[in-house]
């Protein structure tokens, strides 16, 4: 990436040696113009949508976990 760029400038400062020079011209031989735009009518999209419904919902239940014991190795007392 930094050779991209270094080769960006340097082709960058010989156009600029160049033109100083008088081997190369740059001349405006028409002006720019925005093209004329022109809007009339047009409707915007309509849409018909049919979804899914989902119902959520809680339930109080008992869950039975099991107990664990964590005893360290060395440790006697």
């Amino acid at each position: 990436m930094r050779t991209l760029l270094v080769l960006i400038g340097v082709a960058a400062l010989i156009l600029v040696g160049l033109m100083s020079l008088g081997f190369v011209s740059l001349d405006q031989t028409r002006t720019a113009a925005l093209p004329t735009v022109k809007l009339e009518g047009g409707q915007t999209p309509k849409f018909d949508v049919d979804v899914g419904k989902v119902d959520v919902g809680t339930v109080n239940r008992t869950v039975e976990v099991p107990a664990i014991s964590v005893e360290r190795p060395g440790n006697t007392q």
